[in-house]
Parts: structure tokens; sequence; C-alpha cells
């Protein structure tokens, strides 16, 4: 049975008082379940501790730069992103960007922040042969699921597999604090996990996968998600969004 978004009512400042109130771990409070009430853990930003690296971290931004990313098929960055106090900031259109170097398996892990009824979104898999991101490459929707349209249809809220898998769950945080992402990309398995929880997965080119694109409207686009490896985007909507904390490790 396909299960839809389920709204959780409770912000961050609420499960605290919540949580002091019942006398119980945050995490235990009702409506607080699998949150650990408050944004992203404090680290120095945009970089790598020693377990990160050992592990086969590295860092797609390093704060100062957008060193590592370049325009969708070549060329330089977009008028519009800028590195700004330690953030990967998109201020204005100008198009999509993209990594450097391809990638096939990894985890990704990122923090993104969304202006006021905003839209962003990070792809994979993007390949340089069409004019769009899009065409080619799966999304995790990024979005102010309370102030933009498309958060009031589960399959296109924040986290989701844009326009084919609805998240579990409405994971963010108020807008204007700082969500982490957490991607997952195995011989094609993917997981979605947004603020510490699983939201979904699938298996692309499965049969479920192949129906949902065919019902959807990238049935048209022969290629979308079939490439199998590619860059890393993110969108430009044509509203302000920031990234920081980027890191990736190929497995």
């Amino acid at each position: 049975m396909k299960r839809g978004l389920v709204r959780v009512a409770l912000r961050p400042a609420l499960c605290t008082v919540l949580g002091m109130s019942l006398g119980v771990a945050l995490s235990l409070a009702p409506g607080c379940a699998g949150r650990d009430g408050g944004e992203p853990q404090k680290r120095q930003p945009n970089t790598l501790t020693a377990a990160e690296r050992d592990a086969g971290w590295e860092l797609l931004f390093d704060g100062e730069s957008l060193r590592g990313w370049q325009a969708h098929r070549g060329g330089p960055i977009p008028e519009g992103w800028q590195a700004v106090e330690g953030t990967l900031h998109h201020t204005q259109g100008g198009g999509d960007i993209v990594t450097a170097e391809v990638y096939e398996d990894f985890e990704l892990k990122l923090e993104w922040k969304i202006q006021p009824a905003g839209n962003s979104g990070i792809f994979f898999h993007v390949s340089d042969a069409h004019d769009w991101v899009w065409q080619t490459g799966p999304e995790m929707q990024v979005l102010d699921n309370d102030g933009h349209p498309d958060g009031g249809e589960p399959r296109t809220s924040a986290g989701s597999n844009y326009a084919l898998h609805a998240p579990e769950r409405d994971a963010t945080w108020a807008v204007g604090q700082f969500n982490e992402a957490h991607l997952t990309v195995t011989d094609g398995h993917v997981e979605h996990r947004l603020n510490g929880l699983l939201l979904l997965e699938y298996d692309l080119g499965s049969p479920e996968w192949e129906a949902l694109v065919a019902a959807s409207k990238f049935a048209s686009m022969p290629d979308y998600g079939r490439a199998g490896k590619g860059r890393i985007a993110l969108q430009d909507h044509g509203d302000r969004v920031w990234y920081r904390n980027l890191r990736i490790r190929r497995l």
C-alpha cells in the first residue's frame, strides 16, 4: 500500500518544550520521534574530521570558493552562485551548477537552508548530453514545505525523489534553519535521509522505477535516471538557497 507524507505538526522549539515538560528524552517526545531537537550538530564548517578523512570523505565546498564546480555542460560558474560566509549561496537566476567530477556509487552529505516559499534540488548521475540537469538526473527535493505549493503534494515535497517517490514524513526544520541531507547510491539502490531519518529508498531500473517513470513527466526523457554515473548538481530555481558542509565519498 502506498504511504503518503505524514506531517509533523511540532517544530523544534515546541519539541524542546514538550520534551522538557514530559521529562523524557527529546527523541521520545510525541511528534518528535527520530528528531534530535535542533539543526545539525555544530561542527567546524566545511571541514572534515580525521575519522571522515580516514573513511574516504572529500569536501565538495571549501567555504571560500566554488573550486570543483562548474556550469552545467561546462563553462564558468553562473553569476547567481557565490561563496558567502561559509555557504555556497544562490542569490539570483543564472543556471544550475554541477561538480567537475563524475560519481557512480557514493554517499553525499550536506546541509541546506531555503528562503520562505523557496525551491531548489540536489541531482545525481547528471549527464552532459542534455540541456537540463533534470533530463537525466534524479532529484532529492529541497523545499519550504509550508510555503511552497509543491509541499502540498508528498511526491514533490522536501526530501522526495522528485515526482516519483514520497518521503514517509515531513522531516524538515522550520524555514530559515539548516537541514542535513544524506543521499546514498550503491549499485542503483538509492536512499534519501533528512535530519537523520530514512525517508525513502528505491532501485534505479527496477520494474517499480520503470512504471513510475512511464507514468510521469519523465516518460518523454529516454535517458532519465539511466546514466549509471554522472555529476552532482545543485539547482537554480530562482530562489535563494544556502548549502554548506558538502562532503562525499565514493563507494
